[in-house]
């Protein structure tokens, strides 16, 4: 294939991606006029249309997605290489995206990353806040992290957190209303507030006793994406909020919050971080991967 055959296709992939040839081209360091005609030049020499264009935005016909989803791993697989030549670096060097939710940023990879990128300057990582089930590969992120039941079988895990349960709290003038739970089933009379996940809609809450699982759909006023915001509205009295144990006991302790069903909150799996089986490592992420690694 001739070099210049090869630009086309890696050309097309980003105004696939970006769906504009605006943003491509920015990406690309080209002009948009030179960049449409590239695609042009590109569907003339293949004999299909790959784009559907309009006055406002550009998107791949069908044949143009599959060429686009045959061609974005490969070219990625080929960055990474491109990436790991960084070993032969004295300094490790390169960009890292993570996609994680706000209470593993905050509990688990900041904490540990504050000492590795004092220590590797040359390395950045980008954590993107993201409390649903984000799909790396098509978001293109280098990894993510999950719970790791949560964790697909096709990909590398590894933890890097100790177990994790959650906790069912409400703050004294909430129960000074309403009787206590005692079993999952009664959380449908109570006023709670819900956890929306981006990919998944409302989260159900997730119980466990001698063996028997249940999930129940809450109904409250309130709905948050993220935990923190949850433990506000239960400490402001709005109902009962489902958040990690950790994030809670402090507020239990000092009784602002009282637990409740705390029998049916069994321990499960602690954060993972996970990856593409395919990935090749580079020293970077290779680093990053052991700093970031559970040690019990």
């Amino acid at each position: 294939m001739q070099r210049g055959h090869l630009d086309d296709l890696v050309a097309f992939v980003a105004v696939g991606r970006e769906r504009s040839f605006t943003k491509a081209a920015a990406k690309l360091g080209v002009s948009q006029s030179a960049l449409s005609h590239t695609m042009r030049q590109l569907e003339a020499r293949l004999g299909v249309r790959l784009l559907t264009r309009t006055t406002r935005s550009v998107a791949p016909t069908e044949a143009g997605e599959r060429l686009l989803q045959t061609l974005g791993p490969r070219f990625e697989e080929i960055n990474a290489a491109l990436a790991a030549l960084s070993e032969l670096r004295e300094q490790p060097a390169g960009t890292i995206r993570i996609t994680a939710t706000e209470y593993a940023v905050d509990t688990i990879l900041w904490p540990k990353l504050g000492k590795f990128l004092r220590q590797y300057p040359d390395i950045k990582v980008e954590m993107f806040i993201d409390n649903g089930l984000t799909d790396i590969v098509t978001q293109r992120f280098d990894a993510g992290v999950r719970a790791g039941e949560q964790v697909a079988k096709d990909m590398i895990a590894v933890r890097i957190g100790p177990d994790l349960r959650m906790a069912v709290v409400g703050a004294p003038s909430y129960f000074s209303k309403r009787p206590e739970p005692k079993k999952p089933q009664d959380l449908i009379g109570h006023s709670c507030i819900n956890l929306r996940l981006s990919s998944h809609g409302l989260y159900a809450w997730e119980f466990e006793k001698g063996g028997r699982e249940l999930k129940v759909r809450v109904e409250g006023q309130l709905i948050f994406n993220g935990s923190l915001q949850m433990l506000n509205a239960a400490l402001a009295g709005f109902g009962l909020a489902y958040v990690p144990e950790e994030l809670a006991q402090p507020h239990v302790a000092k009784g602002r919050l009282k637990r409740v069903l705390e029998d049916w909150c069994q321990p499960y799996s602690g954060y993972h971080l996970y990856y593409p089986s395919r990935r090749q490592s580079s020293a970077a992420f290779s680093l990053l991967v052991d700093a970031l690694r559970h040690r019990a």
